[in-house]
């Protein structure tokens, strides 16, 4: 059996004396689409630092494509788009295109110019975001959802087997947001890149992954999104510590 994308086993960690992961195991294979869901001070986004190797592992262990993290060096496997839309500063000086072939500066540095292969590497990540007719125009004049998928063009272009989005809806109008879980889903299912979806939106999410993970400094769950949909609202309460309901889109 092949190495799964990602390995977690008995991570934990903590801030002075705040104990923020404490436990954590999860195991992501190769083609799943995860969404990440816990509440604010959960620690997601203390554990994606964690794996993208921004903080030092205290204890246990984390596993990328079979190789200890320590150890990893491929991390062009690896893309990251994080909240952008609600933060991006739209005077930015830069085309969609430019912003995408950004993502090829760690294999090309700053200064070098892009060869044929290169551009069409921005195209076809472009491309596959549905975002190609855009390339011209600048970045800060596209609307939080057209910002994101150029935000995911830019971590596509380097060909990631295993990509990462943080809240990636945030700024994305209400209308748009079904669209946009469906362009996740085509480049799982049709580009095969394992993802891993960080989101508050706990109706939508259950509806578009293929499992669903839910942190609260540990692990309370991680299976079937189908199976948590069916768990009453004082069960899913437990994973939160507060009382919630969910709420179920329909796009």
């Amino acid at each position: 059996m092949a190495n799964p994308i990602l390995k977690i086993d008995h991570l934990s960690f903590k801030y002075e004396d705040q104990m923020v992961l404490k436990d954590v195991d999860i195991t992501i294979e190769k083609g799943e689409f995860t969404g990440l869901i816990g509440p604010n001070g959960s620690g997601k986004t203390t554990l994606v630092k964690l794996i993208l190797g921004l903080e030092k592992i205290q204890s246990g262990q984390i596993h990328l494509f079979g190789t200890p993290i320590q150890k990893f060096k491929q991390w062009q496997k690896i893309g990251f788009v994080s909240q952008k839309a609600n933060t991006f500063n739209r005077g930015f000086p830069a085309t969609v295109y430019e912003t995408v072939a950004m993502g090829l500066t760690g294999k090309l540095g700053y200064f070098r110019f892009l060869r044929r292969k290169d551009k069409k590497k921005v195209f076809d990540s472009l491309a596959k975001v549905g975002m190609e007719a855009f390339a011209s125009h600048n970045i800060g004049d596209l609307s939080g959802g057209q910002q994101q998928r150029a935000f995911i063009a830019r971590a596509l272009v380097s060909n990631p087997e295993f990509l990462i989005l943080d809240e990636p809806t945030v700024g994305v109008d209400t209308d748009n947001v079904g669209r946009f879980y469906e362009m996740l889903k085509e480049l799982n299912q049709h580009q095969g890149i394992t993802l891993l979806l960080i989101s508050h939106d706990i109706g939508s999410i259950t509806t578009h992954v293929t499992d669903l993970l839910c942190l609260n400094k540990t692990v309370h769950y991680h299976g079937n999104p189908n199976d948590y949909q069916k768990m009453s609202d004082e069960e899913r309460s437990q994973f939160y510590g507060h009382s919630m309901n969910t709420v179920t889109h329909n796009h």
